[in-house]
């Protein structure tokens, strides 16, 4: 019985007292809560305390601080898997004020009362407003387009230089063997119209390369052009297609290609050389195409004009002029297959020059030679439109029954592209005029691709359905 008292005494002497449990019962509308229940919960409140107040005192000792903050509490609360208190904030602590004793009450211990600050609305009106600063955001804007940075609010602003002389726009280690580099081509996306009309008399300044990229270049064209050995000329392409420096060469090797191409056109009596020469400016070309780590889409339009002269030229070499053209037109099916999804303008433009200069008079057998191969470099629907829709088979049919010694190349191109179309059968079966069906069939192909070439197919009855049938097709679909 002693025991019990003493025990009950030790419970009663605690910090949190059992009065309190009481009060807190009553406020949840439990009355009549026993003394034995009261005092058990007040001292498991009282344990559960001491543990709290431990495990923040870590906090505050690995924090190097003498003063426990209530984000010490909130870390040990989290510690021990207890949701935080919220509205606490250890950078505005609250203020505690001790409470008056009450007469009627002195038994009663200290009490303790956050103090409430008091807000003279006068006061506050009379300040000066402080205005919010605008939110954090992000937009975009050109750093740098090919190297040069737009005069925007965005970018840094300009350094001043001194005016250029001549002497310093020189390269700083002009090539060897008196090769006289190309200046730098101007960006094809540059727009340079309001800086000329601003400065008149700016000077160009050449781009400086390093003296490894220049000695490359002088090597690299004076491998390539003929006469040369064929061993150093498929090394130098193979270098083209596959190194990953060239992007700073890149437009002086498109210039290069475009003024060699230029000077051998303009002769008009090409030699044997001016056509191995056309070969391997072609062949650069293809390997600048090839090369997956060149950014080529800007100098597309510098590109285009040496292959359609190539197509759509006059007087090429008799030797090399059927094997030019059918390279060109590769190689614009290759520029066509990369770059026609990104420039959708890019093969309707093309495929219109090219119906030009096939179904206009007055236009050459290796103009138009070239007009068909080029055609087929587009693709089947070119053909379609430019040979049987367009009537280019008709006129050029017409051409050839009137002068055939000259018509070979014309008539070989012509048939490709009816290849292209639809293809022969392994085992023709010519057209009869006495079958009903077949005359029927030879009158559409007299009427769609002309005598001459109605001639040609009638051989193969099933070639001939074939592109009767497509050019049958492609009209439904024009007219949808």
């Amino acid at each position: 019985m002693s025991k019990q008292k003493s025990k009950a005494q030790g419970q009663s002497t605690g910090i949190y007292r059992s009065e309190s449990i009481r009060d807190v019962a009553e406020s949840l509308g439990i009355a009549n809560l026993s003394e034995a229940i009261a005092s058990a919960l007040a001292s498991d409140v009282e344990y559960r305390i001491h543990q709290l107040i431990d495990e923040a005192s870590r906090f505050t000792r690995h924090a190097r601080r003498t003063t426990m903050t209530t984000s010490d509490i909130d870390q040990a609360l989290r510690v021990l898997n207890i949701e935080p208190l919220y509205g606490h904030s250890p950078n505005n602590p609250p203020s505690f004020k001790r409470a008056l004793p009450y007469p009627s009450a002195p038994q009663a211990g200290a009490v303790f009362f956050v103090e409430d600050e008091e807000i003279d609305f006068e006061r506050v009106l009379r300040e000066e407003k402080i205005p919010l600063p605008k939110p954090a955001n992000w937009t975009a804007h050109w750093l740098a387009v090919e190297g040069v940075q737009p005069l925007i609010p965005e970018n840094p602003p300009a350094i001043p230089r001194d005016e250029p002389d001549l002497a310093s726009a020189k390269l700083a280690t002009p090539p060897r063997n008196g090769a006289q580099f190309p200046p730098t081509p101007p960006s094809p996306t540059r727009h340079t119209s309001s800086f000329t009309s601003n400065k008149p008399s700016q000077l160009l300044v050449k781009q400086v390369l390093s003296r490894e990229l220049q000695l490359y270049y002088t090597r690299l064209i004076s491998t390539l052009l003929p006469p040369t050995d064929d061993a150093r000329k498929t090394a130098a392409l193979s270098s083209l297609r596959n190194d990953a420096g060239l992007q700073t060469l890149l437009p002086y090797l498109v210039k290069w290609v475009g003024d060699g191409v230029v000077n051998v056109l303009r002769d008009t009596t090409p030699t044997e050389n001016d056509g191995r020469a056309l070969e391997v400016y072609l062949e650069v070309i293809g390997a600048l195409l090839d090369n997956n780590t060149l950014f080529v889409e800007p100098y597309l339009h510098q590109m285009l004009p040496p292959l359609l002269s190539v197509l759509l030229h006059s007087s090429l070499p008799p030797s090399h002029s059927t094997h030019l053209r059918v390279a060109a037109s590769q190689i614009l099916s290759h520029l066509l297959t990369q770059h026609s999804t990104t420039y959708p303008s890019l093969s309707p433009r093309i495929m219109k020059t090219l119906l030009v200069a096939l179904i206009a008079p007055g236009k050459s057998r290796g103009t138009r030679e070239g007009a068909v191969r080029g055609l087929i470099g587009v693709g089947k629907e070119a053909v379609r439109k430019g040979l049987l829709e367009g009537g280019g088979a008709r006129m050029i049919g017409g051409e050839c029954a009137s002068s055939p010694g000259e018509s070979g190349h014309v008539v070989a191109a012509i048939i490709d592209a009816f290849r292209l179309l639809a293809r022969p059968s392994a085992q023709p079966r010519p057209l009869h005029p006495g079958n009903p069906e077949d005359a029927t069939l030879m009158g559409e192909l007299a009427a769609s691709l002309g005598p001459f070439f109605a001639a040609r197919v009638s051989p193969d009855a099933e070639w001939a359905s074939g592109l009767l049938a497509g050019n049958a097709t492609g009209g439904t679909s024009m007219e949808i």
